[in-house]
């Protein structure tokens, strides 16, 4: 365990070949590799997490709009944390130096969402990664420590990659039918097919991406799998299990140190979800909600 602001302790896991490093700030995934080849795209240790990289969204991912919602009759105003759009995004502890509790392949990192301006909840959350011989698996869980019923969903924000291969030329696949429409501010209005190419595979070079989709394909273990494929036949898969029935893909070329970085986002819910509904999750008082999602290299 090493500290490096401005995204605090680094923890450092190890098995075998597989290592793993997890940022405080965030609970961010912000490095994973296989042999020396990166499987998540690590940026410099000295400056804040890009582009939300790796980071849990909760309790809910994406954007709000104007930052305003509906919780049961009663209006509630959340702090504008996007000004370019005026939504309120990604949660609230992207900020948040989380408890670590540290393992020698594993670690648990703890953090409270507490009541405050447009969120009068108190969520427990807890975040632990534990590296496989073949990746890595990430377990979530929410606890609603509050009086009344809690609206809560959750998302992460991985920047996945085939290190030694162009990001250019490895294929994306994503096993939606339904893709959300989206205004200029980047809030959900409506839904269209997805585009057939991603469940097929399409050259990431070739795609352009910050699209959120759902109605997900889920094998018969019951998990969405997506993938990214080197040439050479190497395939980076990204599964969701339960409750994860929503992908955000976000393709970028400001990535630091890279033309072209693709983010593949396990949700649980769309955009915008406080106002929807969709996909939105009330836990009862003391009730809690766990969630999967990993890595693998095969």
């Amino acid at each position: 365990m090493t500290f490096a602001s401005p995204t605090g302790i680094q923890v450092h896991l190890q098995l075998g070949d597989v290592s793993a490093q997890i940022a405080q700030v965030g609970a961010s995934l912000r490095a994973l590799r296989i042999g020396g080849v990166d499987l998540v795209a690590p940026y410099p240790l000295d400056i804040p997490t890009p582009s939300c990289s790796g980071v849990v969204l909760v309790p809910w991912p994406n954007r709000v709009r104007d930052g305003r919602w509906n919780d049961g009759g009663v209006e509630r105003q959340l702090a504008i944390t996007e000004p370019k759009f005026a939504n309120a995004s990604h949660g609230l502890l992207r900020f948040t130096a989380y408890e670590i509790e540290e393992g020698a392949a594993s670690t648990t990192l703890r953090a409270s969402v507490v009541p405050q301006t447009g969120y009068p909840y108190l969520i427990d959350t807890t975040v632990t990664y534990t590296l496989r011989a073949d990746g890595i698996d990430v377990a979530h869980t929410l606890t609603n420590r509050s009086a009344t019923d809690a609206p809560v969903a959750l998302g992460t924000h991985p920047f996945v990659t085939i290190g030694d291969v162009a990001a250019s030329e490895l294929v994306l696949r994503v096993p939606a039918h339904t893709a959300f429409e989206t205004d200029e501010r980047m809030l959900p209005i409506g839904t269209a097919p997805a585009d057939e190419s991603l469940r097929e595979g399409a050259r990431l070079g070739d795609v352009t991406l910050d699209t959120g989709f759902t109605d997900l394909d889920r094998d018969a273990d019951g998990l969405v799998r997506h993938s990214l494929t080197a040439p050479d036949g190497r395939r980076l898969t990204l599964w969701q299990g339960e409750g994860f029935d929503v992908v955000q893909v976000f393709t970028t070329d400001k990535y630091p140190g890279r033309p072209l970085a693709v983010a593949i986002e396990p949700m649980t819910a769309p955009a915008d979800a406080l106002n929807s509904g969709r996909g939105l999750r009330h836990l009862a008082p003391e009730e809690t909600w766990t969630l999967r999602w990993g890595l693998t290299l095969s």
